[in-house]
């Protein structure tokens, strides 16, 4: 499969089975194995809330959420950070069935929460940022290739409720 077609597919919302090569595979594993969620998650949540202060219509709940110093204090921030974290494990640990993995949460957010589909791609974008300063020169145009691929498919599974 062409590497153009896996992007296409993800943005039309094809149901093709995304093909992973052993690099892939192998590199997404080694990068879930080597960060820490309780810090990855809550700096990528909030380094979202901040960057696209839009998004924090999601959160309203969550109380203090005024500037970039209470959004990185909140404790609900964290916390729901850290829970994004572990739904990204689910589909690591699911490569060959994300889309079928994410259902349940693709109807929440959807149906109940009513979250713009765009801003799983914002998030994915801080996740990304953020695993890049923690594995620093580790995080290769090869390893990000891969990294970036693997959240395309999770937020494609995350946005399928909506087609």
């Amino acid at each position: 499969m062409p590497e153009n077609s896996v992007s296409a597919d993800l943005q039309t919302g094809s149901d093709k089975m995304v093909e992973w090569t052993d690099f892939e595979r192998d590199t997404i594993k080694d990068i879930f194995s080597r960060i820490e969620y309780d810090v990855v998650g809550p700096a990528a949540l909030a380094r979202c809330l901040v960057v696209y202060p839009w998004t924090q219509r999601y959160f309203g709940g969550f109380g203090n959420l005024y500037n970039a110093a209470a959004i990185k204090g909140n404790p609900m921030v964290s916390k729901h950070g850290t829970t994004i974290m572990h739904g990204l494990d689910r589909a690591v640990k699911n490569l060959d069935d994300i889309e079928n993995t994410y259902t349940e949460l693709s109807v929440l957010h959807s149906e109940k929460l009513h979250v713009d589909p765009d801003n799983f791609k914002l998030l994915a974008d801080c996740v990304t940022i953020v695993v890049a300063a923690q594995l620093g020169k580790e995080f290769t145009g090869e390893v990000q290739a891969a990294f970036q691929k693997f959240l395309a498919v999770v937020v494609s599974s995350l946005g399928r409720q909506y087609h």
